[in-house]
Formats: C-alpha cells, structure tokens, sequence
C-alpha cells in the first residue's frame, strides 16, 4: 500500500470516528464545527467571523453555513450582525451567556480527543498537530492542486 492510500484508509477513519461516536448529540455536526470556530474566536478576543471567513475555514458551503448559522441563532447560540466597516457583510459572534449546550457537546469532545491523545501519547498527538498546521499553511498550493485534478 502506497504512503497517499494510508493517508486516504486513516483519514477516511479518523473522518467517521469523529462524525459517528456521536459526541454532537445536541448540535448537528455542522452546528458544533461553526461554534467551536466562534468559540475560539470569542474566546481569543471576544470576536466574530463572517460567513465569508467560516467557508474559508471549513470548506463548507455559504448555502449550508447560512441555513447552519439560522438553525444556531434560533437556539440562541449566537448572534448576527452587520459589520460597521462593510454594511453587506454579515458577522456572527457566540452569545456568552448561552453557551451551556455549546460547553456540554465541547467538553464531551475534548473528553474523546483525550482519550485518542491517551492512546497515541502526547508527542505523536503534537506531531499531528504540527502536520495539520504545515497542511493549512500549504491550503494554497493543496487548493491549486485540487482545482487542477477536478479540471482533468
């Protein structure tokens, strides 16, 4: 088996471990993926992000991110308002005082990731961490390539 087929086998893994073990019971798993990016946000510096930012982030599409972002503003997870930059941008922020279902579905999160860091111990953990993060500074060059191979 190649090295890019043992990528493909764990990344296909690792993918349905975190989708089916369940641990977003309450939240969709669109919903937890958006709030643990305002969550950081917030929790950094009490920020917010577009729409724009979020597709960038996830990959996710507007329409799926917008009807997502709809679903958590009806529970009152978050917020939306305009930017006072730019009126036509819409930015959405995590509403402190309703993040109890948020933290629930959370900490259950840190709790699996735990036990996985448990497993594998903390210096291969870090070394996926640091591999992830060469992936993102790569994103350009990985976007290029994808385009190239849906364009053949």
């Amino acid at each position: 088996m190649t090295a890019a087929e043992n990528l493909l086998k764990s990344w296909v893994f690792l993918n349905n471990l975190i989708k089916n073990t369940r641990m977003t019971r309450e939240l969709s798993y669109n919903e937890s993926v958006i709030m643990l990016l305002l969550y950081n946000e917030y929790k950094d510096n009490e920020g917010s992000l577009s729409i724009k930012e979020i597709a960038k982030k996830t990959r996710m599409l507007k329409s799926l991110i917008n009807r997502t972002v709809n679903s958590l503003e009806e529970k009152g997870m978050i917020r939306k308002f305009a930017d006072k930059n730019d009126k036509r941008t819409v930015r959405i922020q995590c509403i402190s005082d309703n993040m109890d279902l948020f933290l629930k579905v959370h900490s259950r999160s840190l709790s699996i990731t735990q036990k996985v860091v448990d497993i594998i111990g903390e210096e291969d953990a870090e070394a996926f961490c640091r591999l992830v993060s060469k992936l993102q500074a790569a994103e350009e060059e990985f976007i290029k390539h994808k385009k190239k191979v849906h364009s053949e």
